[in-house]
Formats: C-alpha cells, structure tokens, sequence
C-alpha cells in the first residue's frame, strides 16, 4: 500500500483497493455472498423487506433475498458492463482515429463526418434509443453505450496520432520504406495507447453509471439476475419506507464510479508527471 500511496497518491491507492476489492467479490461471489442462492435470484418469502440486522446487513428485498448477496452478485454485472462498454468503444474508435489521422485526405474527411454523425446526438439519449430498438438483455445495452461513446475515442486518437505522424523517427521510417501497417502498428500505436489509456480508466465509471442507467429504464439485464440499477428500479416502488432496498445497490454504484474516476484523475496527473519529465 505505501508503493502505491508513492505513485498514486492516497485517493488513487484507496480508490484502486476498492475496484479490487469489488472484483475479487464479484469473482468469488458463490463463496463470499452470505446467501448465495439468494444472490442469484432464488427468493425467500418468509423474510421479505427485512430491515438491517445482524442476520441481513443491508436488510432483504421485497422477495425476501439477502441484500448483500444481491449487492455482491450485482457487481459481477455492473463491472462487465462498465469495462466492456470502453474496451467495445476503444475497439471501435481507437482503429477509425489511428487510420483517419495517419493517412489523412478523403479517408480523414469521411472518417471524421462519419463520427460528427454520431457526436450530433446526445450520448444518453442515442443509448437508450439504441437499446429499446435492440431489446433488453446485458450485451444488447453494452453495445448500445459503446456505439455512443467510441465517436470520442477516434478523435482522441486522430489528434494523437496527427502529433505523432510528424515526429523525426516516422519519418525516417518512411524514408527508408518501411510498409504503413508497421510503421502504424510499432510507432504509432503504441505511443498513441497511452493517453487513451488513461481516458478509459477515467471512462469506466461513467461506463458504469450509464449501463446502470439503462438498467433503471428495464433495458439491461432481466431478474432474477442481479443488477445494481435494476434493483434500484425495483426499490423505489416501497422508498422511503423499505429505503434500504434501494439505497444499498445506489450506493455500490456511487462508490465504484467515484473509485474509477479518482483512479483515473491519479493515472493522468501520473501521466502528465512523466511527460513533463516531473515524475
């Protein structure tokens, strides 16, 4: 942890303690729920909206499942959306930006309207959009968020690698003929991964937020699987009186965004402490 606190500084070190911690309950959740039949949707009648105990930390739902099961189950969702939704986007925008920068002319101009297509509508709005027209289900909202966001992936990455395509070492490269793929692929890519890198871990909790978002509209995940916005949905038909219900999975989702983006600010201003010759 002192390592950590020394590169990260301590917000950075205890927000990356967190996203572990989550990841390793989701991971190991059949072993580390206190009811895992219940995290995974099997319902117990005879202890429906049961205030926090000892027995039930964070009481039980209106079909009697333990919360902290829930809560536990929830993030194996929650997580995978958040991270596939950026690796979806990066998988998208990060190739269209590299080739729109790189080669320039007309596949630059149509690259580049194809994504203004794309940033012309707001991001929440085209998702939910995008998911109602898809249907419900996990992968069906991934995609739906990915296909909103990779637009300002491709721009970063067109910037990047319009810096780049300058530099002296490309263009000896190119003076001595050696191929575009690899010129792109050992001299550009690599230095032009790194600040998308820190966008994306700074994008995973908004990620995140997003899918839980669509969850809450009923376009993500169906029950009996566990969801962290889906359950907050299903709370706040017995709020305030059952406030657990919803609070619990609420505040999952708030504390793993705000984990996400406190590591990301960390990993910029590491960043920028390098590039600076500062760190």
């Amino acid at each position: 942890m002192r390592g950590l606190h020394q590169r990260l500084g301590w917000p950075g070190a205890v927000s990356l303690a967190l996203i572990l911690i989550a990841f390793g309950m989701a991971l190991l959740a059949p072993w580390v729920a206190p009811f895992p039949d219940q995290g995974a949707g099997a319902p117990s009648i005879a202890t429906k909206f049961l205030p926090p105990s000892a027995d039930h930390l964070l009481g039980t739902d209106h079909l009697g499942r333990d919360m902290v099961s829930r809560v536990i189950y929830g993030a194996r969702v929650s997580l995978s959306s958040g991270l596939l939704i950026v690796a979806f986007s990066l998988l998208i925008g990060l190739p269209v930006g590299v080739l729109a920068g790189y080669f320039g002319g007309w596949l630059d101009e149509g690259l580049m309207r194809i994504t203004d297509v794309f940033l012309a509508f707001p991001a929440l709005l085209l998702a939910v959009l995008m998911a109602a027209a898809l249907g419900p289900g996990l992968l069906n909202s991934i995609v739906a968020v990915a296909v909103t966001w990779w637009p300002w992936y491709a721009r970063m990455a067109r910037a990047e690698v319009l810096a780049l395509r300058g530099q002296p070492y490309v263009e000896a490269a190119q003076l001595m003929g050696v191929g575009h793929p690899r010129i792109i692929l050992r001299h550009i890519l690599p230095a032009a991964v790194r600040p998308l890198s820190v966008q994306a871990a700074l994008d995973v909790g908004p990620a995140l937020l997003t899918a839980s978002a669509l969850s809450f509209l009923g376009l993500g995940v169906l029950p009996p699987t566990a969801d962290w916005g889906q359950m907050v949905d299903a709370g706040r038909k017995f709020f305030p009186e059952r406030w657990w219900y919803s609070a619990a999975p609420g505040m999952a989702v708030f504390i793993l965004a705000l984990a996400f983006s406190v590591l990301g600010d960390a990993l910029r201003d590491r960043a920028g402490g390098r590039r600076d010759g500062s760190a």
